[in-house]
């Protein structure tokens, strides 16, 4: 009599821990992990440097995001083909996928251009990049890589980029007239800008342009930004530095992919390869704004290089060749006429709100830490 209470305990408690095993047994999920990932093999337009970093930050993302079900294989520049012609290996299927910028097969449509490089209409890259999202721009995007180009391809935007320096020069720059006659590196419309304005342009890579301008080859030339400019040396071969331009005020980077092959992916893996570059692309903005005004400084402080802000007076002559450009591409290219009046409607838009609505910043940064 004494053991029953003990023994029905017992058995309450055993079989209830039994039951619940069996219970979570029968409705817990089976777990299925590939054993062999797919793996796309992709190739960046970048040897080393914040813009290799970037392409790895988007990678990282994806490969995270599968769980290990899908891999990138990144590969830098030059590892399979020549950065002018990575566009056409992911079109051929010799590539999976690359990480540039429009600029690069800017050869093949001026149009392309107008995705990074193109003229400022009073807007930044971010805001580029929602009118690629949101105002009709990937729609034309893809009428440009489908209908009139006829390539195999699928493309992502990430990272909207600030507005790039007009660059490094032998001395302070302070109107027009001293940049005529200049031999000066940069790429995209951006070359077509310049040129209007008499100078000399010459179109490198990136890792090209200090040597160019060490040897006298170029005499003065831009890249994109502060940390990038440090990391090619750029302040050991000129001390004139000069920020702000119009020349190529919102660029962002470009994701390709082989379109075939992408449409043969599994739907949570297409969503993948394009969610992980918003993603990216909000850290890249975040970054960009610790790194390049970290090394801003570190080019004053500590390599001697005297900063200036562009003159007013260049930056409007610049939009005058801008004028100038838009009207001839777009008398000779129907297409390019057709997107130039939907950026411009948008960013009309779109400025008409953002414009008035942004308070002086400057003005309130210069109420706490004094005049820049």
């Amino acid at each position: 009599m004494t053991d029953k209470p003990a023994t029905r305990r017992k058995f309450l408690k055993t079989g209830a821990a039994t039951a619940a095993t069996g219970i979570t047994a029968a409705t817990m999920p089976s777990i299925v992990v590939a054993a062999d990932p797919i793996v796309l093999k992709v190739q960046a337009a970048w040897g080393g440097g914040i813009f290799l970093e970037f392409a790895q930050d988007y990678v990282d993302r994806v490969n995270k995001m599968s769980g290990g079900s899908l891999k990138i294989d990144l590969l830098g520049v030059g590892a399979v083909v020549k950065t002018a012609e990575m566009q056409t290996a992911v079109h051929k299927g010799v590539l999976d996928g690359a990480h540039l910028v429009t600029a690069y097969w800017y050869s093949k449509s001026p149009v392309a251009s107008l995705f990074g490089t193109g003229p400022c209409f009073g807007w930044s890259a971010n805001e580029l990049m929602g009118w690629i999202q949101y105002g009709g721009g990937r729609e034309l995007y893809n009428e440009l890589m489908h209908d009139r180009l006829k390539l195999d391809l699928v493309g992502f935007f990430s990272g909207p980029m600030p507005a790039q320096p007009l660059g490094w020069f032998k001395e302070e720059i302070k109107g027009s007239d001293q940049m005529k006659g200049l031999k000066y590196r940069t790429v995209g419309l951006a070359a077509d800008v310049l040129q209007e304005m008499g100078m000399s342009v010459v179109q490198l890579p990136g890792g090209e342009i200090q040597p160019a301008l060490k040897s006298g080859l170029i005499d003065a030339a831009e890249f994109n930004n502060p940390t990038s400019d440090k990391d090619f040396g750029m302040q050991d071969v000129s001390k004139y530095y000069h920020l702000a331009s119009y020349h190529q005020s919102q660029e962002c980077f470009e994701i390709i992919y082989n379109k075939t092959l992408f449409d043969k992916l599994p739907a949570e893996h297409q969503a993948i390869l394009e969610y992980a570059s918003e993603a990216a692309s909000s850290d890249m903005a975040w970054k960009a704004m610790e790194r390049y005004s970290q090394d801003l400084v570190t080019l004053k402080k500590d390599h001697g290089v005297n900063v200036f802000r562009t003159p007013d007076s260049v930056m409007q002559e610049q939009l005058k060749a801008w004028d100038v450009v838009i009207e001839r591409i777009s008398n000779d290219d129907e297409f390019f006429a057709k997107v130039v009046a939907s950026q411009k409607d948008w960013a009309q838009r779109h400025g008409a709100y953002a414009l008035n609505n942004a308070p002086d910043y400057r003005g309130a940064y210069e109420h706490y830490f004094g005049k820049l």
